[in-house]
């Protein structure tokens, strides 16, 4: 599966703001946006300082970049996800949002299984993870209300999920999901709904990247 595999603070730092793909990290004194807010490169820092008002186009590639970056994801399936919201019902901003919490990668990081979706993914394709009983190791695999995920007996060995007990009363829970602590396992209630996601995106703007 293709993937990102290059510096993800670089990523942070060409969109200006916290994308908070290191998980801990992000919230430190270490990370790279608090220590140096500007482009990565050596003409990066001059690109602060330049005048003009930015094009429509740039403001709505910038965006769609940045989504994609928060998620993990590259281009061409990123252009499979916005044309599956399309052809649903409703806003296509707000679908396209919706089908992107809905990964399983995604699901595992808000259940605090994993500090970020970069570990989550990881901890996906290794096969830690149930979904309505079955073993999946396919991050982009998309979870239905209704659906039970848990962490695999054999994994539950394991010194990383020991110790996840530990932490996970620590971690906050989005409200369209459920977790069970005892048990390393959850389940979606509900759909995620557009006020359900607290980060800073304009969807509208990756709408109209798309339908130029």
């Amino acid at each position: 599966m293709a993937r990102y595999t290059g510096p993800v603070c670089k990523l942070c730092r060409r969109e200006g703001e916290k994308l908070f793909l290191k998980g801990a990290r992000c919230l430190s004194p270490k990370c790279a946006v608090e220590r140096r807010n500007y482009p990565a490169g050596q003409h990066g820092k001059n690109m602060q300082f330049r005048r003009g008002r930015a094009s429509d186009y740039a403001l709505q590639l910038r965006e769609k970049q940045k989504v994609r970056r928060i998620y993990g994801i590259l281009e061409r399936q990123f252009r499979r996800y916005f044309r599956d919201a399309l052809r649903r019902p409703g806003l296509t901003g707000a679908n396209l949002l919706s089908l992107l919490e809905s990964r399983l990668d995604n699901v595992i990081f808000r259940m605090g299984f994993a500090e970020s979706r970069t570990q989550a993914r990881q901890l996906v394709q290794h096969g830690h993870f149930n979904v309505n009983g079955r073993r999946t190791n396919i991050p982009s695999c998309i979870i239905y209300p209704g659906d039970q995920i848990e962490v695999r007996q054999g994994s539950r060995k394991r010194v990383y999920f020991k110790q996840l007990k530990d932490v996970l009363s620590d971690r906050s829970l989005v409200g369209w999901l459920e977790r069970d602590v005892n048990n390393l396992s959850g389940q979606m209630v509900r759909s995620p709904e557009r006020g359900d996601i607290e980060m800073t995106i304009n969807e509208q703007l990756v709408v109209e990247y798309y339908s130029r």
